[in-house]
C-alpha cells in the first residue's frame, strides 16, 4: 500500500469534505491571503468536460520544450497531493505545501479543501517567476474556486458532455450554461467541435463578454497523416508533427487544442522542433496508459497486455471504445471496472460493450463512496456483457480473467480517477 499523504491528512484537519459551490468564500480567504491570484504569471484557463488535463499536459510540453518556465495546476491528484501544482516545471514540495496550508489555516476562515489548495497554488505561483501559468477548473467554471482570474491571456474549453449533473445542471446545455464562464473580456477561447446545443450557448457567452472564439473544425483542423504522425492546419500556418506520445485517436483532437492555443499565442517563440519535442515528451498518467512494470504486470503470463484509464463518464467511455476499435483488434479486451457511487455504471459500459469480452467489478480501495462490485458487474450484464462478475481486488480480477481466457489478451482498469490512482500507488 502506499504511504501516507501529509498534505492529505492537513487538509483533513483544515477543512470539511465535500463540495460546496461559491466564490465568496474563495474571495474573501484570497483577500486575507494579499490576493495572490493577481500577481500570477500570465494565465491560460482551461474548462470542459473531458480532456482539460490532457490539454494542459500538451500545454505544458510545447512550452517547456520551447524554454519557458510554466506553473501547473490541475486536479484532482492521483497518487499524492503535491502532484496538484506544479511550480516551474516540478511538482511542489510536500514541506513547501504544508507550510502554505499553515499559512491558509492562520487565516481562521472555513474553507472547503479544494478552495484551500487552489489558495496554495496561488501563493506558490505568486512568488516564483515563471513565463505561463496553466489553470484548470476543478468543476464547472462559474462558482469555481478557480475562477477569480479575471484577467487571462487565453482560455479553453474542452468538449462539454454530461458529468457531475447533481452540481451542473441536469442538461448540456445547463452544463454548457455554466462552463462557459470561464470566458473572459478580451482573452480569446479556444472551443473544441461541440453539439449544437452546447454551440449556441458558447456563442452567446462570447458576445455577452466579448470574446473572440477560435473553434476547432472551423478555425483550426487536426489529423492523422500518412506518415504517421499529425497535421495541424490553422488559419495561417500548417505544422507536420509526429504522433502524440499519449495513446488514443482522442489525444490528437487535445493535442490540436492545445496547438490552437500556441497559435493563438503570436508573441511566443514556438521552433516547430519544440512542438514535435513536445508531442514526443508528453506526459499525463492514467489516461490510457500501460502499465510495463510493478507487481500487477509481473503476474500476467507472456503476451498479455495492461492498460489504465481514469475515465469516469459515457464521454470518457466512447472515447476507450473507439480507441479500442482503432488500436486494439488483435487481441480481446476484458475490463477492470470500479465507480464511485455517483456515476451511471450503465452508461460508462455501454459505449464499450461490443468491445468487451470479460469484465470484472471491483470496489475502489479507501473509499466508501463506491458502488459494489456486484453493483458494477450487475450493471455490464443488464448492458449485454455476458461474462461481467465482481471480484475482490483489482489483482483478483485480473487473476480471474487472465484464468478464464485461452489466448493471451488486453486488460484495461478503468472507471473512475481514484482507482487509477489507487493502482499507480500499489503498483509502483
Amino acid at each position: 500500500m502506499a504511504a501516507s499523504d501529509p498534505i492529505a491528512e492537513r487538509l483533513e484537519r483544515l477543512a470539511p469534505a465535500g463540495i460546496d459551490l461559491t466564490l465568496d468564500r474563495m474571495r474573501g480567504l484570497l483577500a486575507a491571503l494579499g490576493d495572490p491570484h493577481e500577481r500570477l504569471p500570465p494565465v491560460i484557463h482551461v474548462a470542459g468536460t473531458n480532456g482539460k488535463g490532457s490539454v494542459i499536459a500538451f500545454l505544458r510540453a510545447f512550452l517547456e520544450a520551447a524554454g519557458h518556465r510554466v506553473h501547473v495546476f490541475t486536479s484532482p491528484h492521483l497518487v499524492r497531493m503535491n502532484e496538484m501544482i506544479r511550480l516551474a516545471g516540478q511538482p511542489i514540495d510536500e514541506q513547501a505545501l504544508l507550510a502554505l496550508l499553515d499559512e491558509v489555516a492562520a487565516t481562521g476562515l472555513a474553507v472547503t479543501r479544494f478552495e484551500a489548495i487552489t489558495a496554495c497554488a496561488f501563493l506558490a505561483f505568486s512568488r516564483q517567476p515563471a513565463d505561463f501559468t496553466l489553470l484548470e477548473c476543478g468543476m464547472g467554471a462559474r462558482l469555481d474556486a478557480t475562477n477569480v482570474i479575471r484577467r487571462p491571456i487565453l482560455t479553453v474549453l474542452t468538449h462539454v458532455s454530461l458529468d457531475h449533473q447533481e452540481f451542473l445542471g441536469r442538461t448540456v446545455q445547463e452544463i454548457a450554461a455554466d462552463k462557459v464562464f470561464v470566458m473572459k473580456p478580451g482573452a480569446p477561447c479556444v472551443v473544441a467541435d461541440q453539439e449544437r446545443k452546447v454551440k449556441r450557448v458558447v456563442e452567446g457567452r462570447s458576445l455577452e463578454v466579448g470574446c473572440a472564439l477560435y473553434h476547432e473544425g472551423k478555425d483550426f483542423f487536426v489529423r492523422s497523416n500518412p506518415r504517421g504522425g499529425i497535421t495541424y492546419q490553422g488559419r495561417s500556418l500548417t505544422w507536420e508533427l509526429p504522433p502524440p506520445a499519449l495513446a488514443g485517436v482522442h489525444q490528437q483532437r487535445n493535442a490540436g487544442l492545445a496547438l490552437a492555443c500556441v497559435e493563438r499565442l503570436h508573441q511566443v517563440p514556438m521552433p516547430e522542433a519544440a512542438l514535435a519535442r513536445g508531442l514526443r515528451e508528453v506526459d499525463w498518467p492514467a489516461r490510457l496508459q500501460r502499465l510495463t512494470r510493478g507487481p500487477l504486470v509481473e503476474t500476467l503470463p507472456p503476451g498479455w497486455e495492461l492498460w489504465l484509464d481514469g475515465g469516469h463518464n459515457p464521454d470518457a467511455a466512447k472515447a476507450l471504445a473507439l480507441s479500442a476499435r482503432n488500436m486494439w483488434r488483435d487481441k480481446p479486451l476484458s475490463l477492470v471496472v470500479g465507480m464511485l457511487r455517483n456515476r451511471n455504471a450503465r452508461a460508462f459500459v455501454k459505449p464499450l460493450q461490443a468491445r468487451i469480452w470479460l469484465l470484472r467489478g471491483v470496489a475502489i480501495p479507501g473509499r466508501d463512496d463506491c458502488l459494489t462490485p456486484a453493483e458494477v458487474s450487475d450493471a455490464a450484464f443488464t448492458e449485454g456483457v455476458a461474462l461481467a462478475r465482481p471480484a475482490e481486488s483489482v489483482a483478483a480480477g485480473i487473476a480471474d480473467i487472465v484464468a478464464l481466457c485461452a489466448e493471451p489478451g488486453r486488460i484495461l482498469i478503468c472507471g473512475s480517477l481514484y482507482l487509477a490512482g489507487s493502482v499507480l500507488a500499489d503498483n509502483g
